[in-house]
This record gives C-alpha cells, sequence and structure tokens, in this order.
C-alpha cells in the first residue's frame, strides 16, 4: 500500500509497520488534544456559545429569519419565504442532562473549532506516501478542504437549520392541539450537529471529485453520464440531512448539492486535461 511505502527523513530506509503505527498514533494524539482544547474554551464560555449560537436556528431574532423575508419580498413572491417566529420551550429530564449536553456541545463544537488542524496532520501522515508530481498537484488542499467544509456547515447553520426547527416545531398531529412539542436539549443538539456536520462533509464534493479524477477512478465523462444517478443519491442525501420531512428543506438541500455536482464535473475536467496534457509530453 502507498501508505507503507513512506521513506524515513533521516537515513531514507522504508519504515516499518510499527513506525507507521507510531506516527498515525502522534497525529491521532495531536489530533485529539487539538479538539480537547477547543472544547475546554467552548465550556469555558458555555453561556454565551449557548445564548449566542446554539440556539440562535430557534431564536425568533435569528438573522436568516429577516434576510430570508426580505430575499423574498426582493423576488416579488410574498411571504413565500417568510417564516413565523419559532417558540421553543426546551427542557432535561435527568439531573445529569444538562452537564452531559454541554460535554457533548463542547466537543462537537471543539471538532468543528479544530478540523482544519485534524485535516492538517492527517495530511502530514498521507503526504510522504505521494509523489513529488501529486504533491505539486494537490497544493491547497488544507485551505480547500476547510472552505468546502465551513461553507457547508454555514449553510446548514444559517438556512437549512431555521427552515428545519421551524417546521419540527410548528407541526401539529390532530385538530384539538393535545400533543405539545417540548423537545430535550439533547435531541435538539443532536439534530443541530447532523445537519451541521452532515452538510459540511457533503460539501466536500468538488474537493472529492478532483482527488478521484486525480488518482484516475473517475472521469468527466463518467460523472456526466451518471447524473441522473447522481440527483437520485443527492435526493436520498438531502433527506438523511434534514430531520424534517417537509420538501421546502430537503429543495434547499437538495439545489446546493447539485450545484455543487456541477461544479464537481468541471473540477474533474480541468484535472483531467492537465492530466492528458501531462501524459502526452512524458510520451514526446
Amino acid at each position: 500500500m502507498a501508505l507503507f511505502n513512506r521513506k524515513a527523513t533521516a537515513d531514507k530506509e522504508e519504515m516499518s509497520f510499527i513506525d507507521h503505527l507510531e506516527e498515525l498514533r502522534g497525529h491521532i494524539i495531536r489530533s485529539v488534544i487539538s479538539i480537547l482544547v477547543m472544547a475546554l474554551v467552548i465550556f469555558i464560555y458555555r453561556n454565551w456559545i449557548f445564548d449566542n449560537i446554539i440556539v440562535g436556528p430557534i431564536n425568533k431574532d435569528f438573522v436568516s429569519y429577516k434576510a430570508l423575508c426580505d430575499f423574498s419580498h426582493w423576488l416579488k413572491i410574498g411571504d413565500a419565504l417568510c417564516m413565523p417566529p419559532v417558540e421553543v420551550t426546551m427542557q432535561s429530564t435527568t439531573f445529569g442532562g444538562q452537564f452531559l449536553s454541554t460535554i457533548s456541545m463542547a466537543i462537537v463544537g471543539g471538532i468543528i473549532m479544530a478540523f482544519p488542524y485534524i485535516f492538517w496532520e492527517f495530511w502530514r501522515f498521507v503526504k510522504p506516501a505521494l509523489k513529488e508530481k501529486e504533491v505539486k498537484n494537490t497544493r491547497f488542499i488544507i485551505f480547500w478542504v476547510s472552505f468546502f467544509f465551513f461553507c457547508g456547515a454555514a449553510f446548514g447553520y444559517f438556512l437549512l437549520g431555521p427552515f428545519t426547527f421551524n417546521f419540527l416545531a410548528g407541526f401539529q398531529l390532530g385538530t384539538e392541539n393535545m400533543i405539545v412539542t417540548r423537545p430535550t436539549f439533547s435531541d435538539y443538539l443532536d439534530n443541530l450537529t447532523n445537519i451541521i456536520l452532515g452538510c459540511g462533509l457533503a460539501f466536500e464534493l468538488p474537493v472529492l471529485a478532483y482527488i478521484l479524477t486525480q488518482i484516475g477512478i473517475i472521469t468527466p465523462s463518467f460523472l456526466r453520464a451518471t447524473r441522473k444517478y447522481a440527483v437520485v443519491i443527492i435526493l436520498i442525501v438531502a433527506a438523511f440531512i434534514t430531520p424534517s420531512p417537509d420538501w421546502m428543506s430537503q429543495l434547499i438541500v437538495f439545489i446546493p448539492l447539485f450545484l455543487l455536482y456541477e461544479l464537481s464535473i468541471l473540477v474533474s475536467a480541468k484535472v483531467f486535461k492537465k492530466l492528458e496534457k501531462d501524459e502526452d509530453k512524458e510520451w514526446d
């Protein structure tokens, strides 16, 4: 395997399997430490983070509600994108519920904040297994992976989250209003985490297309030929990311993912063209 053909920096001899495990352990330990440091910061400022960030999508004064309503009026479609204020009263059903949910909030937040460093550690482990030409072609990879991840996370937080929670909080079964929606904080946090991390990972599609084209697994013609199947897969992913079953939330996820797929075709075409040009030069 390529990962086990790494060279030692000092004597240029091949590293043993145990050496690889030792180095991998070092990368994992440093990544975990970075997560714990970020998690500790979040835990210290937990009250401010909870009041201003965590409950943002269910806050009636959240910036997205006004922005979407203004955008709806700008499009001349009335109040189609305007959402009524969300009124959610969360609860904790166990003595340690709030504390454990705070720990979960800190760890998930730590992973999101430390994501660029975590990927950098991963990249440091993989990079020595690549050829010099492959390393040159992956320039700025850490920036682009982090960029698309945070774009996806922001999309989930500012756009998909408000639609999802507004729909779920306002959904009513029966005509007598006999059921009151009063979710636990852990339930809300799980939904918010799935939305943010799900969108963050889904937005890595162009980067994935770049890498797979670079190593010869896919081609732009393959992506174009499988577009209709990709639409079905994207719809399934959209349904998985959005906890709410309403078509509006799923459409909000589907549109950017489909656009990212089209962007992936363009990225793949550019990489494939460059690979063909380099191959022609080698033959010459």
